[in-house]
């Protein structure tokens, strides 16, 4: 299914997944199932459905939520983000784990840091 248009995208993507859970949950509530229960193996069927059959419709949505986000965005603005996600390393946000004692931070404080200040 070749869909470009992205309220088409959006259109068929919407109106299939409906489709996708629908149909086995009715089947599945026909046949004697309890309603939570159909619930819940339809939605694991629409699900499963939807990813097999569904790729080309959900990145075209998907694609159309980027282009929605980014629209007012200049090339200067790219660059400027771009900058700013390279500046950021892990470091900053990494915390001292549970073997770190309290010497982890590096000012010497600790005992056994090899250096002798009080030599006689």
């Amino acid at each position: 299914m070749r869909v470009n248009n992205p309220r088409t995208a959006w259109i068929v993507y919407i109106v299939l997944r409906l489709l996708f859970f629908a149909v086995p949950f009715t089947v599945l509530f026909l046949i004697g199932l309890q309603p939570w229960i159909a619930a819940v193996f339809a939605a694991l069927i629409g699900v499963a459905l939807s990813v097999i059959f569904l790729a080309r419709p959900r990145s075209t949505a998907s694609e159309s939520i980027y282009d929605w986000r980014n629209r007012d965005r200049t090339p200067d603005d790219i660059v400027e983000d771009e900058a700013v996600e390279a500046r950021e390393t892990p470091s900053e946000t990494a915390q001292p784990g549970p073997s770190a004692g309290p010497d982890a931070s590096g000012t010497g404080t600790g005992t056994g840091t090899g250096t002798a200040s009080n030599s006689r």
